[in-house]
């Protein structure tokens, strides 16, 4: 079956950096897009960051220039990158595999940015 495992997430203060990974299972993931998404206490999910199966990449506004995603179809996974991290930032973040008739979440991980 599908699977999605995020890792990495952690309490770290402003201005530092952490690398979140995606392990996938399931399905031949170098041909399909990822992406990240993020949700933070009160607000709605949000899209923050995707890469195609071409390895093409789009940002949201909020991260543009602090946060890169790559992956690695070798082991079948996704990373995000997070630099210049702000409170802002904190949330728990998801990876997404979506095409066609694929919509998968996996659990979460949680950021906190705070001193």
């Amino acid at each position: 079956q599908v699977q999605l495992v995020e890792s990495g997430g952690g309490l770290v203060q402003p201005g530092g950096s952490l690398r979140l990974s995606c392990a996938a299972s399931g399905f031949t993931f170098s041909n399909y897009p990822m992406s990240w998404y993020r949700q933070a206490p009160g607000k709605e999910r949000e899209l923050v960051a995707g890469i195609s199966a071409g390895g093409s990449t789009d940002y949201a506004n909020s991260v543009k220039g602090r946060f890169t995603i790559s992956r690695d179809n070798a082991k079948n996974t996704v990373f995000l990158q997070m630099t210049s991290l702000k409170p802002e930032d904190t949330a728990v973040y998801y990876c997404r595999a979506k095409q066609h008739i694929l919509d998968a979440w996996g659990q979460g991980t949680l950021v906190t940015v705070s001193t």
